[in-house]
Parts: C-alpha cells; structure tokens; sequence
C-alpha cells in the first residue's frame, strides 16, 4: 500500500494566511505546509483540500483514479470546490466498514472529538490509521489484535492519542508514526524533528509518498536524557513533553511537600495539573532505587532538589562536618545516583538546574551546594545519550 500526503498542515495551512507569529514567519520552503490530505494507492483520498489535484500532480500522481474521497472532520470556511474528476466526497459512520473496488476496506474510528478516524486496510493485509486534527481514538478497552503498519496523526497537538494507541498495542515498536496538521504552535525546524524523535515519530515534507508496511526507519528514542536550564527557563516542560505519547510514566518527585509554603504548593499545583492524568507520582529522594527496578519511564525533577536533601541528610552544609566525613558521604551518595543511571534499563529523563553562571553566592554554604550541583550534573550528564539546555523556552542540544 502507498500512501502520498499531499499536505501535512493543519486546516488553515502553515503559514496560516495574514498571521503574523514567529513560526508563519520561518515557514518557508520545505517548512510550509497544505492542510492534510492523504492519497492512499491512487484510489482513496482522505480530506479534501484546496489545490489537491495540483498537489497530487508535484507528487508525480493523478487523481483521476480516485473511486472514494473521505472526510474526516468538519471544514470551515468556503467550500472546497470539487474537482469535477472526483466521486462526492462523504464521512462513514463511526464503527462502519466500507469497501472498495480497489479491494481496500476502510473502517470509521470514532473520536473524543469532532470528526472521525479511519482505519484503511490493503488487499495485502497492511494496515494504516489516520486521525482527524484534534482528535484521540475513543473507546480503546481491549487490546488489539496487531499494532498498525503506520500511523498518521496530530502528534503534537494530541500526543495522548499515541498513548492511548501504545497502551493498547496498536502501536508498536515497529510502527512507523508520521505527524501531521501541523499548525504554528508546533516548533520550526530541528526542534519539530527532536520534539517528534522522543515520541518516536517523525514529520515528512508535504509530497512525500511511503509505502506502508515496508521496513520504517523508525525514530531511535534516547533511553536517558538530561534537561538542564535556569529558574523558569522551561526545562520542565521539556521533559515532560519528552514522555507525553507514552501510556505511563512515573513522575518523581524529589521536591516533598513544604507546610505552610502556600507559594512553594502553587508551583506543585502548577506541575500536577501539567501532567497528564494517567503519570503517577512518586515523592521521593530514594531515586537511584526507582532506575534500578523494572517499570514505566521515568521522570525526574529535579536534581539540585534531590541534592538539596542529600546534603541535609549528611549535614554537608556545616564547615566542621564537612571536613569530618560529610564530603565523602555526600559524594558517594552521588556516586550511587550516577552507577543507577548508566545501568538502568528503564527510559529516563532528568532535569536540574543549571547552576554557576550568576552571582557568586555569598556564603560558604551556597558555593558548596553550587560547586557539588555542577559536580553531579556534569556526572549525569557523562551517562546520558542527549544532553539538553534550555535557554528563554528554547531547548539547545548539548549531546545527542
């Protein structure tokens, strides 16, 4: 089975027209994209787009083969002007199969959301799934009998729904994720292509034609990852983005609780409310324990806090007890932590902060914890496969 995206946009398109954001700006060239519309073996068109005979004819295709032409969401704005070569385009009802003289059998998905998936089979057994913009699968209770060939959906608007797909094994490692209608609050260039590779999906110029079922190149997703940057910088976001298209994830939480902090409660609030309502989280400092266990991905956050309490533990903070033993104790502590993380099998993302290039802290104490910080960052960092820094929101590789 071929398959051709003839657009890979959101609805209104990238740029989208007399918008004037950063990212329409920069949407030049191969980073501008059609709304999405795929061409499936010359027969089957899904969504109907302005100008699709004209971007099935760069692809090097026709559609004068066409026999069915299918909707997936509704469409705003004027009406899209049917070729006069083209059968009327229509939805199927959810939980219906159609089939086709071609001998594909199209089955109608439905959504948490306006609109409606398909499911497209090929007469040699090689399966796809396309999903409307905005929209996860709903009613996934069961396993399912066998992942999907490929994927194709809003990976980054939506990325629960490549949870959801994964924790019912619709998704597989094998299964090639393509993301589509992309819109501008998706991050331009490299960033788009590591934003995606961690999901284990990747985004393709408008034109390109796959063939479903032959051997992908899927995206290799780091095992551990370390996220560093500033106070607000956003390298929390970062790494939970990171994990958001996986089913379950444990969140480690290495800050505790403070009474009577109302300020220090709003921040957790903030995170909580961030996370997506199937993570579970683990308040501890006990960390090296989680990466030597079998289990979901972790996430960390964050290392200067589980400092913080190993310091407090060995009461590095007092000059006399420094000297008598709490140096030593505190940096085989942190020995413990970096042996976990290059033997873990577990997937895992930390995050720290990055500490050093300010102020000069004014005592003793807070050089120490400033010097011991850099110290363990840059032995976490030795053991992990990508190495970020995030700087104003925007994430700079380091490593990987």
């Amino acid at each position: 089975m071929e398959l051709t995206l003839l657009g890979t946009g959101a609805p209104d398109g990238l740029p989208r027209p007399s918008c004037p954001c950063a990212a329409c700006a920069t949407a030049r060239g191969p980073w501008a994209r059609a709304a999405t519309a795929l061409l499936i073996d010359d027969a089957l068109l899904l969504d109907l787009t302005p100008g699709a005979v004209f971007a099935a004819a760069r692809a090097g295709h026709s559609l004068g083969a066409v026999r069915q032409v299918l909707l997936t969401h509704p469409h705003d704005g004027p009406a899209v002007e049917l070729p006069p070569t083209l059968p009327p385009a229509g939805r199927v009802p959810d939980g219906q199969v159609l089939t086709l003289i071609s001998g594909h059998r199209v089955r109608a998905v439905p959504m948490d959301a306006p609109g409606t998936g398909y499911e497209v089979g090929s007469p040699d057994g090689e399966r796809l799934l396309y999903l409307p913009p905005g929209a996860a699968p709903a009613g996934l209770d069961g396993r399912a009998e066998r992942p999907y060939d490929l994927v194709v959906c809003d990976v980054i608007g939506r990325p629960d729904a490549v949870a959801r797909l994964r924790a019912v094994g619709a998704v597989g490692p094998a299964t090639e994720v393509i993301a589509v209608h992309l819109d501008h609050d998706a991050p331009p260039g490299a960033a788009l292509e590591r934003l995606l590779a961690a999901a284990g999906a990747r985004a393709v110029p408008d034109g390109t034609t796959l063939v479903v079922g032959e051997y992908p190149v899927v995206p290799d997703v780091p095992r551990r990852v370390l996220v560093t940057g500033g106070a607000r910088s956003g390298k929390s976001l970062e790494a939970e983005r990171r994990l958001e298209t996986f089913p379950e994830v444990v969140y480690v939480a290495t800050g505790g609780r403070r009474e009577g902090d109302p300020e220090w409660a709003a921040r957790v609030g903030l995170h909580r409310e961030r996370r997506p309502g199937a993570w579970r989280t683990e308040e501890t400092c006990e960390v090296a324990q989680l990466l030597g266990a079998d289990g979901p991905p972790l996430l960390v956050d964050c290392l200067s806090l589980w400092l913080t309490d190993a310091m407090d533990r060995v009461d590095a903070w007092e000059d006399a007890r420094w000297r008598e033993g709490g140096q030593e104790a505190l940096r085989a502590r942190a020995r413990e932590l970096v042996a976990a993380v290059r033997g873990t099998r577990r997937q895992v993302v930390l995050v720290t902060n990055e500490v050093g290039a300010g102020v000069v802290p004014a005592t003793v104490a807070g050089r120490r914890f400033r010097d011991e910080l850099g110290r363990l960052n840059a032995a976490v960092a030795a053991e992990c496969e990508e190495v970020l820094l995030v700087v104003a929101g925007q994430a700079v590789v380091l490593r990987g």
